[in-house]
């Protein structure tokens, strides 16, 4: 595959059976956060970025146009890619990065996998912002091992610094030493009420009284262990990492 310049290309065109043709734009936006604004980079200006919403078998293309300062790739974190590395993500490993002011079209080929994964850039630390969810249906006419739950929800754990990352990054880089502890969690992009500025926009998720809903957990934390739990309820844990598992009920999910 190769890099080109930037053009304009449509998204979601179907190119053939299970095969779909969409196009991300990773750019900076500003976001404030912790009462402090400053600019992030993002994909197509949202943090975090766009849910990717799949079948089990689909193979798609993704242009990704690169309008940021730095050179970015993708990852698709936990597709298995079947004879096809070559648009996985990791820099100068699978893949040259995309400079500033051209594009890549990447092939994803989502064979086994089916549940929640999740997509992020692979280079420095451009991750801490540039990353989303993928979400992997059933195979069309086909359903979960398990009764279908009222709603499903996408939780993005993550971190949120008040410094420029890739200042974060250079500073540990350069002394050898670990980086800096990040200034507030977030949940979607949101940091909690215990923050500063912080109550008007906390996450908030509605539900129904005695309903079941699948929640679609991702950490994309950039150096924490991160637990989730909701307080007086328990959580079933029926996959991990885009495979069903055996069923384990707990007072939290690791």
């Amino acid at each position: 595959m190769e890099h080109h310049k930037l053009g304009v290309v449509p998204s979601g065109v179907e190119l053939g059976a299970a095969i779909t043709l969409s196009a991300v734009v990773v750019k900076e936006a500003r976001y404030k956060r912790l009462c402090k604004s400053k600019k992030i980079l993002t994909v197509n200006g949202k943090f975090p970025g766009p849910t990717l919403h799949v079948h089990k078998g689909d193979t798609i293309l993704v242009d990704v146009y690169n309008r940021g300062i730095y050179n970015i790739t993708i990852h698709w974190h936990g597709v298995k890619q079947p004879r096809n590395p070559w648009s996985d993500g990791p820099e100068y490993i699978t893949q040259c990065p995309i400079k500033p002011g051209h594009r890549f079209t990447e092939k994803v080929i989502f064979s086994e996998e089916e549940g929640t994964l999740w997509w992020h850039a692979h280079s420095d630390w451009s991750r801490a912002t540039v990353h989303g969810a993928i979400v992997i249906h059933p195979k069309h006419g086909t359903s979960y091992p398990f009764p279908k739950p009222l709603g499903e929800v996408q939780l993005i754990f993550g971190e949120w610094w008040k410094a420029d990352v890739m200042q974060v990054y250079r500073q540990f880089m350069a002394s050898g030493g670990a980086p800096n502890i990040s200034d507030a969690y977030t949940i979607n992009g949101q940091p909690g009420v215990l923050y500063p500025c912080s109550k008007r926009d906390t996450y908030k998720l509605k539900v129904e009284y005695g309903k079941t809903y699948l929640l679609r957990l991702v950490s994309a934390a950039m150096n924490e262990i991160l637990f989730f739990a909701i307080a007086n309820h328990n959580l079933t844990v029926v996959g991990a990492d885009a495979s069903y598992t055996k069923r384990s009920t707990n007072d939290y999910a690791p």
